[in-house]
């Protein structure tokens, strides 16, 4: 038996593709998978759990229906749907786990996160964080009209290309966006785990290192903007592969 890994999709109405090839997944291998994780950002935006999103109804109906058959769906939320609450995890039958979260796989425990907080060397992006994972900035936020929201999700959007365009500029785009290594071994110090898997930098990789004395490995997941990501992890081991209809 498997456990699958995904994150990363950033489901919306102008890639309807993805979205098809989600539901792909979700009715062919992930029936017969021990637990599905949905590791952050399963959509580009997530104004609230009134939000009326073709895209968020179809998730809803596909995941409640691979929990129906007996498959656990757990969410970890990401940047980019962070708002999304306990009334759309009940629709969608998955439980919502904080970020991080230590989980057993097969006898060794995992350490798993989205993966923003890694990325430490984006002071600004993590002061936003810091500002929207505020209990009360959210509920101030989701008290607005759902059109407020939106348009604040477009601003938001347009904000955060605009960061990375800038980034881009000064040729540290790179660097700024993905992990902080100080901040990858402080974590695994902190946890005294040997494993991690993580999202949100769409650069899958499997990276080794040394953590006082332990070797530990890093798994990044990938994202699902051209084609899908999946990590696979059973008793014998892991494997990270794409995935096409």
């Amino acid at each position: 038996m498997t456990t699958l890994f995904i994150s990363d999709l950033h489901l919306d109405a102008e890639r309807p593709q993805i979205t098809e090839l989600f539901g792909h997944f979700v009715r062919s291998e992930a029936r017969g998978a021990d637990a599905l994780y949905i590791l952050g950002d399963l959509f580009e935006a997530w104004v609230g759990d009134d939000d009326p999103s073709d895209a968020g109804a179809y998730v809803a109906r596909e995941l409640h229906a691979l929990q129906a058959t007996g498959v656990p769906v757990h969410f970890i939320r990401g940047n980019r749907d962070f708002l999304l609450g306990e009334s759309f995890a009940q629709r969608a039958g998955m439980t919502i786990l904080p970020d991080p979260a230590v989980v057993m796989l097969y006898g060794q425990p995992t350490l798993i996160l989205h993966g923003d907080l890694l990325c430490t060397d984006d002071v600004a992006y993590q002061q936003f964080r810091a500002q929207t994972r505020n209990p009360q900035w959210q509920a101030q936020f989701l008290s607005q009209p759902l059109v407020a929201r939106i348009a604040f999700a477009q601003q938001a959007r347009a904000a955060s290309k605009a960061h990375q365009s800038g980034l881009k500029q000064q040729g540290t785009m790179e660097s700024i966006t993905d992990v902080s290594p100080e901040t990858v071994e402080g974590t695994f110090s902190r946890y005294g785990l040997t494993r991690m898997i993580h999202g949100h930098t769409h650069r899958p990789a499997v990276h080794e290192l040394q953590v006082e004395g332990r070797a530990c490995e890093r798994i990044v997941l990938g994202d699902w903007y051209d084609q899908g990501s999946v990590l696979r992890v059973s008793r014998d081991g892991f494997a990270l592969h794409g995935l096409t209809l």
